[in-house]
């Protein structure tokens, strides 16, 4: 019988640290009753939600100390949720999203290892028409636009799901695609600006990305 092999670490944000539970590698694959695979997601890209990519490092770095009070957030492609489990405990009041089929299951097991607040958390699409998730002041991301049919789909929900006023911080670590992303975000009203992380000590390699910070 196959079973997924994890690995336990713990990321720290100041004096505040957040275990995660996460896939042992990137090799990792259980799939036995084809959940993913009827949702679209490949052998080669099923494990992709379930590791600690540098970009989520990033944006959960930049929303430690970042204004959250009374603001309604959004976390799109969550993957394994690091920003989510430390808003959490800042006591943010967050939401989180994904398209994996394993990506709430492996929260939940998160939020309990940081003793937290359960975080709501709605597996769906970005094309799918409604998914109950209502409207937000903050939506935050990172590492979602990997592929050139993304700045459609991501900028449409994105907006579907935005509040009259709303603020969208996105860190992208260079693939290519962002400026078709802001092009369009720009057409449905948005101002942008982009901006390199300030500190990125905590990463081992080079953090050749940006953060896009989009507001109306």
């Amino acid at each position: 019988m196959s079973v997924l092999r994890v690995r336990y670490q713990t990321i720290e944000f100041g004096d505040v640290d957040i275990h995660v539970r996460t896939l042992r590698d990137k090799q990792e694959y259980l799939d036995a009753d084809d959940v993913a695979k009827d949702l679209g997601i490949s052998s080669a890209t099923w494990a992709l939600f379930g590791v600690v990519w540098d970009s989520s490092e990033v944006l959960a770095h930049f929303m430690v100390d970042y204004e959250i009070a009374g603001k309604r957030i959004l976390e799109v492609g969550c993957g394994i949720g690091l920003t989510s489990l430390m808003l959490n405990q800042r006591h943010a009041d967050i939401t989180a999203t994904d398209y994996h089929p394993e990506a709430g299951c492996f929260l939940e097991e998160n939020v309990e290892l940081n003793h937290g607040r359960d975080i709501p958390f709605i597996r769906t699409g970005w094309g799918d028409e409604e998914s109950g998730l209502g409207e937000f002041d903050l939506i935050i991301g990172s590492d979602l636009l990997y592929q050139g049919d993304h700045v459609d789909l991501l900028s449409g929900f994105i907006d579907q799901h935005a509040k009259a006023h709303c603020q969208v911080i996105l860190v992208d670590p260079g693939r290519g695609y962002h400026g078709r992303f802001s092009k369009k975000m720009v057409t449905l009203g948005y101002t942008h600006s982009m901006s390199k992380p300030a500190h990125v000590a905590y990463l081992t390699e080079p953090f050749r990305g940006q953060i896009l910070n989009y507001q109306r």
